[in-house]
């Protein structure tokens, strides 16, 4: 029989599910991605979400809400600025020189919707949409939105993040306030 748990058996359960929960999270009211541990703030990026707005639906160049998780981790040991096409590093280095191209730079985290007719499935699939959080050449558009969909970062921000987190991390895109 099921017993009432006593205050620290409850603490200690939400901590552990708030840790297997939590990771990454990016906040598109802010335009910050935040890096938990143990449930808790350790690192927080400044970001550039889509500049369409928020929305799952495919061909809509928005950034999907919701849980998702890290699919892949791509790009380690290529250099700063490594240029990537179709999650392919192409041998090109981008080194701050003007460009209008919305360049995936550094590291690529892919983002497996995790959510059934939110960011999972057909017409709203994230992975499927080539959602990502990667470094960019439009680092002074961080802080508001701008991109074509994905989580744009600081190359160097970019880096300490992908070192920081694993395939299958849970990660949580939320707009407007948290719920009460």
């Amino acid at each position: 029989m099921a017993q009432t748990p006593d205050p620290e058996s409850a603490a200690r359960a939400l901590d552990l599910a708030r840790a297997a929960m939590e990771r990454v999270l990016v906040d598109v009211a802010r335009q910050r991605v935040t890096l938990l541990e143990a449930g808790r703030p350790v690192a927080v990026y400044p970001a550039s979400t889509s500049a369409a707005g928020i929305g799952g639906e495919e061909g809509s160049n928005r950034t999907p809400l919701g849980w998702h998780r890290i699919h892949a981790r791509i790009g380690a040991g290529a250099p700063l600025g490594a240029v990537f096409e179709s999650r392919v590093p192409t041998g090109r280095v981008w080194r701050g020189e003007a460009a209008d191209a919305d360049l995936i730079l550094t590291r690529v985290l892919t983002l497996e919707g995790l959510e059934d007719g939110v960011n999972r499935g057909p017409g709203r699939d994230s992975l499927e949409r080539y959602i990502y959080l990667h470094g960019t050449n439009h680092e002074d558009q961080l802080g508001r939105p701008a991109s074509h969909g994905c989580v744009r970062l600081a190359n160097a921000d970019v880096v300490e993040l992908f070192d920081r987190v694993a395939e299958g991390d849970a990660v949580f895109i939320a707009a407007g306030e948290p719920r009460a």
